[in-house]
């Protein structure tokens, strides 16, 4: 069965101080319609602009995630939006009164505990999924950072990350499904050095920062009276430190500041505005990566929306109606026999293969010097792989055939030579009603699209059928 859409039973709210700004602000979490995405609405600017949550609304990725339209912006949104996209809400409105979303203590627990309170609701539209068919791939040699996102049928994460330091090493953390996400990720908390602070007070940053909402990893040996001015600099209690973790405390994980990166991963790619079905591994991961990553996720859906999904055909494999099953059940014979293969068919859909060969008649006069496959043979193979989907349910569908009512928005993108491997994708319109079928057609060549159609057909019993009764 499908999945469907989601969006949260119950409002609810929450408070809390921005790690960068500094500024208290409230949080409410509130039910969207289906196909809203996740979106936040500045309810403390004029006319309360909403700005969605999408990878080219991204503006800035210094120590957190950025969105913006206009001149409304929120930041450090990736902990949010990780919660929400772990708990299989698609729906979702935030409304906030401020710039940055609250801290809270640095790691992404206490919104998926409120968003769990909040509960979910079922909605009628169906999801969508990016499904990733080839390898998905970002990578920056200068600093060694790669993301990729291989086929897989199911969501999944792994993180490998090296900072090059004393203190850290080289950490993995790994998410093989998102129901572990509230148990083994969720509470990992975000993390800096200490040599950093200073810099990103200056740059008017982490000025909500506390030993509360963040480790602080102590990587030299340093003398007492720096840690001390450190701390009058954030206006904060002198503390007795060395090498290692500055707050002291201990790590809830040995990994935890991989596995916060792990969240961070979740968070960025829900940027992307789709559920992903996938195997994403990423070394050396941070936000600008991220979000480059779900940007390239978004054309990827942009352009199977527009150009639809090429079906995967392993040669391999055994087809599903091998051409002797095939001529069981269209009337159709050689030369003007034109699918050779059925890979896949149900309810609603069907896909054939037809290779193209040198040896085809049409080839002699079309064109000599130029072979090229004439677009009327293109629909017609098209028209006798939809004839399959149509007739599948007769008795004796040999006994019937299927005559042309009407072709519409025929578009070919590329010519059909010699060699090439033809994949029809056809799917029902409408459900066949009266023996007329309705049907979307696309033609591929490997994963280039190079013919679409839209066609109507008649079922007719075929006069010798009846005469034989």
């Amino acid at each position: 069965m499908a999945d469907k859409q989601k969006t949260i039973q119950k409002e609810v709210s929450m408070q809390g101080v921005g790690l960068h700004t500094g500024v208290q602000v409230t949080m409410t979490f509130k039910s969207a319609p289906a196909d809203h995405g996740y979106k936040f609405k500045r309810v403390d600017l004029p006319n309360q602009p909403v700005i969605p949550a999408l990878a080219e609304n991204v503006v800035d990725t210094s120590r957190g995630t950025t969105i913006a339209k206009g001149e409304a912006r929120v930041s450090t949104i990736e902990h949010v939006l990780a919660a929400a996209y772990s708990l299989d809400i698609d729906n979702l409105l935030i409304e906030i009164n401020g710039p940055e979303t609250p801290i809270m203590d640095g790691s992404a627990i206490t919104f998926f505990k409120i968003l769990t309170e909040a509960g979910t609701v079922e909605q009628e539209l169906e999801r969508e999924y990016f499904v990733v068919h080839e390898n998905v791939r970002y990578v920056n040699e200068e600093k060694g950072i790669e993301i990729i996102a291989y086929p897989d049928h199911k969501y999944s994460v792994d993180v490998l990350i090296d900072f090059n330091s004393k203190v850290l090493g080289h950490q993995y953390a790994s998410l093989t499904d998102l129901s572990e996400f509230g148990e083994q990720i969720a509470s990992c908390r975000t993390f800096a050095f200490f040599h950093e602070l200073e810099p990103l007070f200056k740059n008017n940053l982490i000025k909500g920062g506390a030993l509360e909402n963040a480790i602080v990893i102590v990587e030299n040996e340093y003398p007492q009276e720096e840690f001390d001015r450190i701390a009058d600099l954030f206006n904060k209690p002198h503390l007795q430190t060395k090498r290692g973790i500055l707050n002291n405390i201990s790590l809830q994980y040995s990994n935890e500041p991989a596995r916060h990166k792990l969240l961070d991963v979740v968070g960025d790619l829900a940027l992307a505005g789709r559920r992903i079905k996938g195997k994403i591994i990423a070394k050396r991961p941070g936000h600008y990566a991220n979000t480059q990553f779900a940007n390239l996720i978004r054309q990827a859906v942009k352009f199977e929306q527009k150009n639809g999904v090429a079906p995967r055909y392993n040669p391999d494999e055994a087809p599903l109606l091998d051409i002797k099953e095939i001529m069981k059940r269209l009337p159709h014979r050689p030369p003007f026999l034109l699918v050779d293969k059925i890979i896949h068919l149900d309810e609603n859909s069907v896909v054939g293969v037809k290779c193209v060969t040198m040896n085809e008649g049409f080839f002699v006069g079309h064109f000599p010097e130029e072979p090229v496959m004439p677009g009327v043979l293109q629909i017609e193979a098209m028209a006798q792989v939809g004839g399959i989907l149509a007739l599948k349910d007769l008795e004796n569908p040999k006994e019937w055939s299927t005559y042309f009512l009407k072709i519409d928005n025929v578009r070919f993108k590329q010519k059909v030579v010699p060699g090439d491997t033809l994949i029809f994708k056809l799917e029902l319109i409408d459900p066949i009603r009266r023996g007329i079928a309705h049907m979307r057609g696309q033609v591929f060549v490997g994963t280039t699209l190079v013919m679409d159609a839209e066609m109507m057909a008649q079922l007719v019993r075929n006069k010798v059928a009846e005469v034989t009764e």
